[in-house]
């Protein structure tokens, strides 16, 4: 075989000089292939987009969302509503729960367009005016909170506990309370302090 004939070796160097080197001269030629594909990209996102109505803390909302936007990131990213924490995102530690046409459910663990039609209540909208609402009050009092992170979720379960059951034992704390877990392992004097709000709210 001749010397002309033989497979002529580039090194790794020079062969990422040329690779880089036709990347650059690929944008110099079409500089308007990075800004195409973002404008579509955008504009399939907003059309993509479903209308959706909705009560939050009595309000009436009016939006659109991605069929995949769960309750939560519609409240709190859009809606700014942050008292409701994200936590596990999985549907396994009520740090998320909020009332949905008064029942505790995850809204992490929901479509948003599931809620359509239907009332939310979230921690925020437990609140008079700048007044708490008793149980907020209590697990205050009662010291119901460590790191404070899973607290919102507590309280909204034991909201959604207290309306159906306003005179409940301490076996029915636990009971109602079970799905919501407490990393600190606070859970002592949370069931103290829902024992203690639902003696004022009977009040």
């Amino acid at each position: 075989m001749s010397e002309d004939s033989k497979p002529k070796k580039i090194s790794r160097r020079k062969f990422m000089n040329q690779f880089g080197t036709g990347v650059v001269g690929t944008y110099a030629l079409f500089p308007a292939l990075q800004t195409d594909t973002k404008t579509t990209r955008d504009k399939t996102s907003e059309e993509r987009k479903v209308p959706l109505q909705l009560k939050v803390n009595g309000q009436i909302v009016k939006t659109a969302v991605e069929p995949e936007t769960t309750l939560v990131e519609l409240l709190r990213d859009e809606l700014q509503l942050t008292g409701t924490k994200i936590i596990c995102n999985h549907g396994q530690c009520g740090g998320c729960t909020v009332l949905l046409n008064g029942q505790a459910i995850y809204s992490c663990h929901i479509l948003a367009l599931d809620t359509d039609g239907k009332e939310v209540v979230t921690i925020e909208g437990l609140l008079k005016g700048e007044d708490l609402h008793p149980i907020q009050e209590a697990f205050v009092e009662k010291d119901g909170l460590q790191c404070g992170f899973c607290t919102s979720g507590q309280i909204m379960t034991a909201y959604a506990l207290l309306m159906k059951n306003p005179n409940p034992s301490k076996e029915e704390v636990l009971n109602g309370m079970s799905g919501n877990l407490c990393r600190c392992a606070a859970y002592p004097k949370i069931i103290e302090s829902v024992l203690e709000a639902a003696e004022r709210i009977r009040e």
